[in-house]
Order: C-alpha cells, then sequence, then structure tokens
C-alpha cells in the first residue's frame, strides 16, 4: 500500500474490520514514514465464470439474469427477494466450484427443481419459457409430470 500523503510503501495495521455482508475487509493503516493513517478496503474480485449455453456456446454466467428469470415467474407473495437472493448465489456458488464446466440445462433444471418446491405455479410459468411450450398439450404433460 501506497501512503496517499508521503507515497511511501512502508506501513503498519492499525485497525482490521471485516463485512460479513458486503465482503470487504477494512484495514485502518498507519504510515510509518510519515506517521499519518490512512484506510483501506480490500475486496474478493469476482471470478469469470461461464456455463456452456445449448447451442454449444460459452456464457458468461450471471446472477442478475437468473434473477430476472426467476422474478418473471413468481409470485412476490409467496416467494421472497432474500430466497431468491439465496438461491442465485448458491447456484453461483455451485457453478463456481464445479470442476467441469456447467450447461444452462444443468441451471435450468435445478431452477425448476426449486421453483417447483416453492411455488408450482412459478414452476409452470418458468418451465412454459424454459421448455418452450408451443401447445396446451404441452402444459397438460408437464402437469402430469409433477404430480
Amino acid at each position: 500500500m501506497k501512503c496517499p500523503y508521503c507515497g511511501s510503501t512502508a506501513s503498519k495495521v492499525v485497525d482490521k474490520r471485516d463485512n460479513n455482508e458486503e465482503g470487504t475487509t477494512r484495514r485502518r493503516r498507519q504510515c510509518l514514514r510519515c506517521g499519518r493513517r490512512y484506510t483501506t478496503y480490500e475486496k474478493i474480485e469476482k471470478v469469470d465464470i461461464s456455463i456452456i449455453k445449448k447451442d454449444g456456446s460459452l456464457e458468461r454466467f450471471s446472477c442478475e439474469k437468473l434473477k430476472k428469470g426467476i422474478l418473471k415467474a413468481i409470485d412476490k407473495k409467496k416467494i421472497s427477494e432474500e430466497d431468491i437472493d439465496s438461491f442465485c448465489e448458491e447456484m453461483e456458488r455451485y457453478v463456481l466450484t464445479k470442476p467441469e464446466p456447467v450447461t444452462s440445462v444443468e441451471v435450468g433444471n435445478t431452477v425448476l427443481n426449486w421453483l417447483r418446491t416453492k411455488d408450482p405455479l412459478a414452476y409452470m410459468r418458468f418451465a412454459s419459457i424454459y421448455k418452450n411450450f408451443e401447445s396446451i398439450k404441452d402444459f397438460k404433460e408437464e402437469l402430469q409430470n409433477i404430480k
């Protein structure tokens, strides 16, 4: 760390605080050359993670995109936004820690299984788009599958 006052790289950490909600660490430092104090923040940089789409191309995994798709399907009275955020973070950890690349089909099926336990109607809404339903017959077949 460079002192913002004198430019020296010699400093000592006087105080350290972790903020678990934001994933940051706040460090209060003191320059060993001029003696002035300053604050630095540390944040873990997110790794660029990709998933394999149905057509074989790679796409960057996006929690925001996943959340947006789920929000379109749900009734906000039945599933809270905190539950959705938690699920999206869980999916991101899953995609990040899996040794081989995850497919969009795997992500979609995981979302469907999660929605099935939370709200069957949201499950059907999501399935109709995800599975590309073209007729009422498709809805009937899917309803039979979830019973």
